[in-house]
């Protein structure tokens, strides 16, 4: 291993965090996967599906409270699993720990600043498609854009070193001095998609092709812009009809993390998606009735 390179701790071996991993080892850095059931020494295989090819690495492994210091650490839980996962290795974490904030969804990054104030805290936003075939096996499903950025921005910010490294080893990534508008357009896109997606148990694609689907989508849509616009992403309100339908054809087979997550049981992250819309709404004393009405659902359906 070559000085100064980072050895990147990931927390969250899903089929985003395999997927980093992978291409972070194949570009020559250091990985340790941190598993609730990891044990110093262990190693565990992680195979990727990249079209034809398929890679297979053995990483190793340890438990959130292992024994060796964490220079740099990639978070790929769901989130509202990121500050308990980020607790579970508080005491690992070097006082110059960079900490890269990669789930979906909006709203714990600011606990995670509160409860390490002193930390550099990054965030980003991917659309690198990727899923879990089996524990351990990912396909990759698509190439898409990973854009990084401060979680907050103070004078003087200035590209990390680190980042050179992440660069090398991660296609098409961008380093974002105001990564905010990134998230929110995630964000606003996913208000739209995934709430109905899930709830109608449908691909993407359907919310274009059957016409009543695709009659919700405008006024749900043009609430999501109202709550943009408040905040002060104007553009991303004005742009937000054709990212909408962009990314609803370009994923037209795809399945909503969403309803993967209510088909197989799982808590969604619905409190940090359209959660923390309404949260904002409700700051700017906008009504969203049909954002609420889907937030309600969601919910009812996942108790």
């Amino acid at each position: 291993m070559n000085t100064g390179q980072a050895h990147w701790h990931i927390l969250g071996a899903g089929a985003i965090g395999s997927l980093f991993a992978d291409a972070l080892s194949t570009d020559g850095r250091e990985v340790s996967l941190i598993l609730r059931d990891g044990v110093r020494g262990e190693t565990r295989a992680q195979v990727v599906e990249r079209g034809d090819l398929v890679s297979e690495k053995h990483f190793k492994t340890t438990g959130p409270r292992g024994h060796t210091g964490i220079s740099h650490l990639l978070v790929t839980t769901k989130a509202y699993d990121v500050c308990a996962a980020i607790d579970s290795v508080i005491q690992r974490l070097n006082p110059d720990c960079h900490v890269v904030l990669l789930s979906n969804g909006m709203g714990f990054q600011e606990q995670v600043l509160a409860s390490l104030p002193s930390m550099n805290i990054y965030c980003g936003t991917t659309t690198e498609g990727a899923h879990l075939l089996a524990a351990g096996h990912v396909r990759h499903a698509g190439s898409g854009e990973t854009r990084i950025g401060f979680a907050a921005r103070t004078a003087g910010d200035t590209r990390p070193v680190w980042f050179d490294q992440w660069e090398s080893a991660i296609d098409n990534s961008v380093w974002d001095s105001d990564v905010q508008p990134a998230l929110w357009t995630k964000l606003a896109v996913n208000c739209v998609i995934n709430p109905l997606t899930a709830l109608n148990r449908c691909h993407n694609g359907e919310l274009e092709a059957r016409k009543s689907l695709a009659n919700q989508v405008p006024p749900l849509r043009d609430e999501v812009a109202a709550v943009c616009r408040a905040q002060g992403h104007a553009e991303i309100a004005e742009a937000l009809p054709r990212i909408t339908a962009a990314v609803i054809q370009a994923t037209s087979g795809n399945r909503s993390s969403m309803l993967q997550d209510m088909d197989a049981g799982r808590p969604t992250e619905i409190d940090y998606i359209t959660g923390y819309l309404l949260e904002i709404a409700d700051q700017h004393s906008i009504d969203i009735p049909l954002n609420r009405a889907l937030f309600e659902a969601i919910k009812s359906r996942a108790h």
